[in-house]
């Protein structure tokens, strides 16, 4: 079970989920929607720049534009994309792979109903991966709730390609989610949060452990 967490803004977060054993680090860039734990490309290449060997990066965006975006994840330096909007063209993604060819496409799906089921069939062959999150009308991600791990669950019996799970993951119930669903990965951001929007060590520690004994 691969492990991602998201809204990375300083390093003693970032370190603190190094240590407890997350693959993955997402940084929110070039973002459109409300989201407190976005991070200017700068400070996020400053922070990647200091991460040790065989982490992955992720630039979490909701930009549209191929061009715009090929930018900003330079300039941050990930070696992954995590496309968060929902209206970006498919035509806009083809592009996006030739301005990027090195670098891993991820395609966030919010699932809100069964439609996700043929929405997550129209990206698969465009991306590498594909994300099933929650939304709300303000937020693209981080909303803190779950969506039906039912519909999921059907994306990754017809998906070719990996699919990460998020929306909503806690210590909690992310043993649940991965018995339910059986993603590839899963990816949480705001349940691993203190009071303060800090990356909290023991719920972090306790994510990984959770994930990892259930899916493995």
């Amino acid at each position: 079970m691969r492990i991602k967490v998201c809204g990375i803004r300083n390093l003693s977060d970032a370190l603190t989920c190094i240590a407890a054993g997350v693959d993955a680090l997402g940084f929110l860039v070039g973002i459109t929607h409300v989201a407190e734990d976005k991070i200017d490309p700068v400070e996020a290449r400053k922070l990647i720049a200091q991460l040790p060997p065989f982490v992955n990066t992720v630039a979490v965006t909701h930009l549209t534009n191929p061009y715009e975006i090929c930018e900003i994840v330079l300039t941050t330096g990930a070696d992954t994309v995590q496309l968060h909007a929902d209206d970006i063209f498919p035509e806009n993604i083809t592009v996006l792979r030739q301005l990027l060819p090195r670098h891993k496409l991820i395609k966030c799906v919010h699932v809100s109903g069964r439609e996700a089921i043929e929405t997550a069939k129209l990206w698969e062959p465009l991306v590498d991966a594909l994300l099933l999150d929650s939304r709300t009308k303000e937020r693209l991600g981080g909303t803190g709730l779950v969506h039906d791990w039912r519909i999921s669950r059907e994306i990754v019996e017809q998906s070719k390609k990996p699919v990460i799970l998020a929306g909503g993951l806690t210590p909690e119930n992310v043993a649940d989610a991965i018995t339910v669903v059986r993603p590839y990965a899963v990816d949480a951001n705001s349940g691993l949060e203190d009071s303060i929007g800090q990356k909290d060590e023991t719920k972090v520690r306790a994510f990984v452990a959770r994930a990892r004994s259930v899916g493995s």
